[in-house]
This record gives C-alpha cells, sequence and structure tokens, in this order.
C-alpha cells in the first residue's frame, strides 16, 4: 500500500504537468526517466527521491515545496475526485487556471481575495 505522503507528493506532480499541459513522456524526458517511472510516481506507487524530485520542481516551473502543500491538513477535506475530474476535463477551466498561474503572485493574491469576496 501506498504511502500518504507519496500519494500526495504524486497528486501534486500531476496536478502541476496537466496545468503546464505537459505528457508523462514530457516529464520523464526533463527527469531523465522513463514515462512509465512517472505513472508510478503519480500513483504514489513509487517514492520519488529527492534530487529527481528537484529535477521535476525545476521541469514543472516551481519549487519542491510545492509538492508538499497541504500535507496534513486533515481539517479540510479533498475535493471529491468527480468534481477535481470535471474540472481538469474542462478545457476552460485548465485555460483559466493557466491564466491565472501567468499572473504576477502579488496581483493574483489580490484576484484570488476578490474572486472569494465575489463568491460569497
Amino acid at each position: 500500500m501506498a504511502n500518504v505522503v507519496d500519494l500526495h507528493v504524486g497528486r501534486r506532480i500531476r496536478g502541476r504537468r496537466w496545468l503546464l499541459g505537459l505528457t508523462q513522456a514530457d516529464l520523464a524526458e526533463i527527469a531523465g526517466v522513463r514515462f512509465q517511472q512517472i505513472q508510478k510516481y503519480e500513483t504514489g506507487k513509487d517514492r520519488v527521491s529527492a534530487s529527481r524530485l528537484w529535477q521535476i520542481a525545476e521541469g514543472l516551473e516551481t519549487n519542491v515545496t510545492f509538492f508538499f502543500e497541504g500535507l496534513g491538513m486533515e481539517s479540510t477535506p479533498p475535493a471529491p475526485p468527480d468534481i477535481l475530474m470535471n474540472v481538469l476535463q474542462d478545457k476552460e477551466a485548465i485555460e483559466l487556471v493557466k491564466a491565472y498561474y501567468n499572473i504576477p503572485k502579488d496581483v493574483r493574491q489580490q484576484l484570488f481575495s476578490l474572486a472569494k469576496a465575489l463568491a460569497s
């Protein structure tokens, strides 16, 4: 059975890869492994070494801490898989998320606050 941390890191790798529009083969080339190994990382079947996670982080244009964000936050229930899958299959939602991450971080935080205020 996969470790909770390995599952979390794998999900974060997959999510970031999807966000950037990369395939498992693309990420495998960046990380210097075969795409099957990326599959194993993303499912939590194999543990990612520190050096490999560093390579993956650089390839996915993020920092290593990104993969651990939200870990151990039992008070926040995860999004239901069907909702997450619907969002990831919606081209408009993916484009919106990509555009959001292209906004400078300080402006992005203000936009996020505005969106939360409008939604309530």
